[in-house]
């Protein structure tokens, strides 16, 4: 619109100054009143066509005046759009990577627990040890009652458990009820969760008369032969406890066998130094015999378990933070590839302003001097020869190569 207004505005011009020359150049009609002041043609040509080129001058400053302004008020527009836009998309960013930071620091913080744990329960170990060691010169008392010796053993598995750090890495429920596979009813002492979602069931049912009496005995035959009832009751109780099928109240992936947990590291001791084939033959069975501290060993690797099930729990959601901060940057990155092509697309509306103005104003506009009207260098006017730079990384989402050019769509 303002091309053609400076383009009209030139030819109207032109036709005045074709008309003043014309009128200089004609012959000068006869006067009739010789006393008449004589007008100098000359004189009045040049001075219209100093005043034609000062209004030309004017317009096209004018006009490259206004073109200039709304150049850069477009600019500022477009400019405070993808501010805008930009900072709605960095918000959301910040958010993300605060998460990633509190995840990762989480997981820091919970692999130095981790390890202070190591140390704590090797002290406790230690400790435990030695409790157990002192509790032992006291058995033979504290053991007489079935019902004491019940809650006796019940209790030295629960300081096993605690002693491996179940209570915090795994799920257990003491006394559950259930049934099996085959709709026997179980109960064990002890059901200990697993991370893939099985379970372990511990049972503390240990019979303990036999030895015992072999404890109380002073001679040296009536305590081989109470401890070979000692071993022989404990077998038993292994076929006894076999049959219940603990492994299999459940559908899942549980380990097919069940624990049978010996209070005392001298019960399972014994035992084995009579009948050297009890363990072997409580395996066939399906029924691992631990002692205290052949379970916290068992116990310790279940919380491994569980210790590197929450790292990888982490990490996923780590990398799901990833992922998503991922594609959030890659969106950001896309936007400000379209941010430079619409600058590129302005800047080359501007350009084509300029040689618009240079091929079909200021060519006739250098004329005048030609014709004796006017003699001052009318301003150059450049292009805007820097563009935006192309954002061309690898990692830019495909999606950001089939976005629109905006110069094809102006057209």
């Amino acid at each position: 619109m303002e091309i053609a207004l400076v383009l009209v505005a030139v030819f109207s011009v032109l036709v005045a100054v074709m008309a003043v020359v014309w009128a200089v150049r004609r012959p000068a009609p006869v006067v009739a009143d010789p006393g008449a002041p004589v007008v100098d043609a000359t004189a009045l040509a040049q001075q219209i066509g100093a005043e034609v080129k000062a209004q030309v001058a004017e317009t096209a400053i004018n006009a490259l005046n206004s073109n200039t302004d709304q150049f850069l008020r477009l600019a500022e527009e477009r400019m405070a759009t993808v501010h805008e836009k930009t900072k709605g998309l960095l918000d959301p960013l910040g958010i993300q990577m605060k998460k990633l930071d509190e995840t990762v620091g989480h997981l820091r913080s919970a692999h130095e627990k981790d390890r202070g744990a190591v140390d704590t329960l090797t002290s406790r170990l230690g400790l435990q040890l030695t409790e157990l060691q002192t509790s032992t010169t006291t058995l033979s008392e504290a053991l007489r009652s079935r019902t004491a010796r019940g809650v006796w053993g019940e209790n030295q598995l629960r300081n096993v458990i605690e002693l491996a750090g179940m209570e915090s890495y795994c799920d257990f429920t003491e006394q559950t009820s259930g049934e099996n596979r085959d709709g026997a009813g179980v109960r064990p002492d002890v059901l200990v969760r697993l991370p893939n979602g099985a379970h372990l069931a511990v049972d503390a049912k240990v019979p303990l008369d036999a030895y015992l009496r072999a404890q109380e005995a002073t001679d040296q035959a009536l305590v081989d032969r109470e401890l070979n009832n000692h071993a022989k009751a404990l077998g038993e109780h292994v076929k006894e406890l076999a049959k219940k099928r603990y492994w299999a109240v459940d559908d899942g992936s549980s380990p097919e066998f069940v624990v049978l947990f010996v209070p005392g590291e001298s019960f399972l001791a014994d035992a084995l130094r009579v009948q050297p084939t009890l363990l072997q033959e409580a395996i066939k069975h399906r029924v691992l015999l631990a002692s205290p501290v052949n379970l916290l060993a068992l116990l310790w690797a279940v919380a491994g378990g569980w210790q590197q099930a929450r790292v990888n729990e982490y990490a996923r959601e780590v990398a799901d933070l990833g992922k998503e901060l991922y594609e959030r940057v890659g969106k950001i990155l896309g936007d400000v590839e379209t941010t430079g092509k619409r600058l590129n697309s302005t800047v080359g509306a501007f350009n084509e302003l300029i040689g618009s103005i240079d091929s079909r104003l200021l060519v006739t506009m250098r004329r005048f001097p030609d014709l004796g009207i006017g003699s001052e260098n009318l301003p150059e006017m450049s292009e805007i020869e820097t563009r935006a730079r192309d954002l061309r990384a690898a990692e830019l989402p495909s999606a950001v190569d089939e976005l629109p050019d905006p110069e094809d769509s102006r057209g």
